[in-house]
């Protein structure tokens, strides 16, 4: 079956779109590995009643654990902020996509 131009395009399009959300399933996966790392520090953190110690570069440097503490939160916080912004975007690309699928679906009916 021989399918038009445009429609060969919009068939492009919706394989970028889902190359797109493959992008940012991977992003969000790392990001959210990256949560449960400082999430899990901050409970570690939690359990001691002394200072401990923070991995800077190749070097461990003792540090007050209020300053880790408050450290790992804003950190925790960026990474949230992130995984909510990717989400956003994963929803948009995925109504786009909904469309577009439903309107190539549509041409090649009609195209038969």
């Amino acid at each position: 079956m021989k399918l038009s131009k445009e429609t060969e395009a919009k068939i492009i399009e919706l394989q970028t779109f889902e190359q797109n959300l493959n992008n940012f399933a991977m992003q969000k996966q790392r990001f959210q590995i990256t949560q449960t790392e400082i999430e899990n520090a901050i409970e570690e953190l939690k359990k001691t009643k002394e200072d401990a110690y923070k991995i800077i570069g190749s070097i461990m440097i003792k540090s007050k654990k209020e300053d880790l503490e408050k450290d790992l939160n804003e950190k925790k916080e960026i990474i949230d902020l992130r995984i909510k912004n990717i989400e956003k975007q994963e929803n948009k690309i995925k109504e786009k996509a909904s469309e577009l699928q439903k309107e190539v679906m549509s041409k090649i009916e009609n195209e038969k």
